[in-house]
């Protein structure tokens, strides 16, 4: 179903209250120039339109565009370079990248190539309730370095597998048996998609976003690439992924322990979809190769100079599969997800970078070191309080990327203002971006899929996803710090 444009009343309201109140009614802090606390005030009344879902994302961000470039906020006086700045965030390299690579997504679906690898792993290991959910934490995890939009991945290519799963051993919400296997099949598919999200920037479309925002707030002397993440998130992000099905399994055990029909089921589907077609070869080829360029194999083996930039190695993978007909126009055309993701992310990538321009950042990242480090704990126990309220204030937020957005720039720079080594503290902070995700039914896109299908009630949803964010978190600080000292990121 297409959603309105339509402005709902009441969210719209609130948030050009707040906005008008910012501009015209709080006096502007010394130290901050007018410019930068009326951009604050358009900032912050779209951000809480984002939050209370008073328009669609898309048409809220081509309003915010609008509404830079009308009133000049950066670039007073000029109107020509008003316009100039509203739209400098289509130049953002970033942000095409994760736009191309939600196209080339497409293929996924279209080949059937998602759903084979599902199932596949399905075959492979579902003997059991616990096989069949280390089955779908496996397939995720293989799609999710070429799939920018988690809701995608785990909703719409795995959610369906795990229902069809569910419903091979009569479990489900209108019998009243979810508890038989499908209440803990869901809770992993779900659980699953946060920690995959925070493995790869090319796996949730706010990652680049983080990424450009560390380069500025540090004048781009850490500008992590998409080798360095990985990296630095393999053994983190392996340990949650192997202990969240176990946790889950303890905290909500499906009835049925045994279950060799679900991998006789995966081996029918995958009899019945027949033998690899050439678009699937060629999507997985293609696929292939975009991982090796983006890890930096090529350097690594012939040189740097025959590495090849990574949103130039995204168009170059769609080109290839436009040439070979796996995707054509049409499926280009009907991106719309990609489509929607340009226009609010180029969109929010431009008000947070004049933010920092015009300094408000700054004046509030220092602000929040002074009112932390008056506390007298050093850089560790104030890192601490950062990262643990920027994670659990997404219980107030239905965005992950309006959250980031909000306030990662003033928590990463008051972190590294409080002695945080900077590296390290940008990884906690963007790896929890995505982690964070766990907490409850709105807290991205896949959740209300997931939960919206019936087989996990909210208490238990909110009750698993709090346990998983301590887990998740626990494995982050610990196995991650040991790891990166390793790897010499610190």
């Amino acid at each position: 179903m297409i959603e309105s444009s339509r402005p709902k009343p009441i969210p719209s309201a609130v948030a050009i209250g707040l906005g008008l109140l910012i501009w015209f009614v709080i006096p502007v802090p010394d130290k901050v120039a007018p410019e930068a606390w009326h951009l604050l005030a358009l900032f912050v009344g779209t951000i809480v339109a984002i939050i209370g879902k008073a328009m669609p994302i898309g048409a809220l961000s081509i309003i915010a565009i609008s509404l830079v470039a009308i009133t000049g906020v950066t670039n007073p006086g000029k109107p020509a370079g008003a316009i100039t700045d509203a739209l400098s965030g289509f130049a953002n390299p970033l942000i095409w990248l994760i736009a191309v690579a939600i196209m080339i997504s497409v293929a996924l679906s279209k080949t059937g190539l998602g759903n084979r690898i599902g199932f596949y792993f399905i075959s492979l290991f579902g003997k059991s309730s616990l096989g069949v959910g280390y089955s779908l934490v496996v397939a995720e995890l293989v799609i999710a370095p070429v799939t920018p939009s988690n809701t995608a991945r785990g909703g719409a290519i795995i959610h369906p597998i795990m229902r069809s799963i569910a419903d091979a051993y009569q479990s489900n919400p209108e019998q009243g048996t979810s508890k038989k296997i499908g209440r803990y099949l869901a809770l992993v598919n779900y659980n699953t998609n946060p920690i995959t999200s925070a493995m790869f920037i090319t796996a949730t479309a706010p990652n680049p976003l983080i990424v450009d925002l560390v380069a500025k707030a540090t004048n781009s002397s850490i500008s992590i690439t998409w080798g360095q993440w990985a990296l630095a998130a393999l053994l983190p992000g392996l340990c949650m992924l192997l202990v969240m099905p176990l946790v889950m399994y303890f905290l909500y055990p499906p009835e049925i322990k045994r279950t060799p029909d679900a991998k006789e089921r995966a081996d029918a589907e995958l009899t019945q979809m027949g033998p690899m077609k050439r678009s699937e070869k060629m999507t997985l080829g293609v696929l292939g190769l975009m991982l090796i360029m983006w890890a930096g194999v090529p350097g690594m083996l012939l040189g740097a100079s025959f590495n090849l930039d990574t949103t130039a190695t995204a168009w170059v993978g769609l080109s290839v599969l436009l040439l070979t007909g796996v995707l054509d126009w049409e499926d280009i055309l009907k991106a719309r997800s990609a489509w929607d993701t340009l226009i609010w992310f180029a969109a929010l990538v431009m008000m947070a970078t004049f933010l920092g321009k015009l300094g408000l950042i700054g004046w509030f990242s220092l602000a929040i070191k002074e009112a932390i480090g008056g506390l007298g704990l050093g850089w560790m126990g104030a890192c601490a309080i950062l990262v643990a309220v920027y994670f659990y204030a997404h219980y107030f937020f239905a965005s992950t990327t309006a959250h980031i957005t909000a306030m990662f720039a003033a928590f990463y720079t008051a972190g590294i203002a409080l002695g945080a080594p900077p590296m390290l503290f940008a990884l906690i902070l963007a790896f929890s971006s995505s982690l964070m995700m766990s907490l409850t039914h709105y807290a991205t896109g896949t959740s209300p899929i997931i939960f919206g299908s019936g087989y996990v009630t909210l208490n238990e949803w909110w009750i698993g996803g709090l346990i998983m964010s301590v887990v998740n978190l626990l494995l982050l600080v610990v196995v991650g710090s040991l790891w990166w000292g390793l790897l010499g990121y610190y």
